[in-house]
C-alpha cells in the first residue's frame, strides 16, 4: 500500500507561483510512475502532467504546458508540481497518483491507470 497526501495549496494571485509537494508513505515510489491530476468544481479530473520512475521523463498537458514542472526526490518519497503564471481557470484541487506502469505519457495521461492517489489539496488563483 502507498499512501499520499498533497500539499502546499492555497490562495495566489493571477500570474503568481505555488509549489504542491505528494509526500508517500508505506513503501517507496522509486518503482512508481506519479502523475498529477486536477478537478475544478463541477468538472472532470484533467490531467496535468507525469513523471517516470526515475524522474528523467516527464509529461505534461497542453494547458499547462511551459508554465509547470513536476520533479520528484526518491531518497524524500517525495514528488513536486511548480506551478507558475497561474491563471483563475486552474483553480482546482489537485491530486497526486502513483501507478506501478512503466513510463508511457499516453497511458499515464489516464487516471485509471494509477493504482494509488491521494486526497488532494485546493489551489484557488484570484484575478
Amino acid at each position: 500500500q502507498v499512501q499520499l497526501v498533497e500539499s502546499g495549496g492555497g490562495l495566489v494571485q493571477a500570474g503568481g507561483s505555488l509549489r504542491l509537494s505528494c509526500l508517500a508513505s508505506g513503501r517507496s515510489i522509486s518503482n512508481y510512475a506519479m502523475g498529477w491530476f486536477r478537478q475544478a468544481p463541477e468538472k472532470d479530473y484533467e490531467f496535468v502532467g507525469s513523471i517516470s520512475q526515475g524522474g528523467d521523463r516527464t509529461n505534461y498537458a497542453d494547458l499547462v504546458k511551459g508554465r509547470v514542472t513536476i520533479s520528484r526526490d526518491n531518497a524524500k518519497n517525495t514528488v513536486y508540481l511548480q506551478m507558475n503564471s497561474l491563471k483563475p481557470e486552474d483553480t482546482a484541487v489537485y491530486y497526486c497518483a502513483a501507478s506501478i506502469l512503466p513510463f508511457h505519457p499516453q497511458m499515464l495521461s489516464d487516471r485509471s491507470r494509477y493504482k494509488y492517489g491521494g486526497q488532494g489539496t485546493q489551489v484557488t488563483v484570484s484575478s
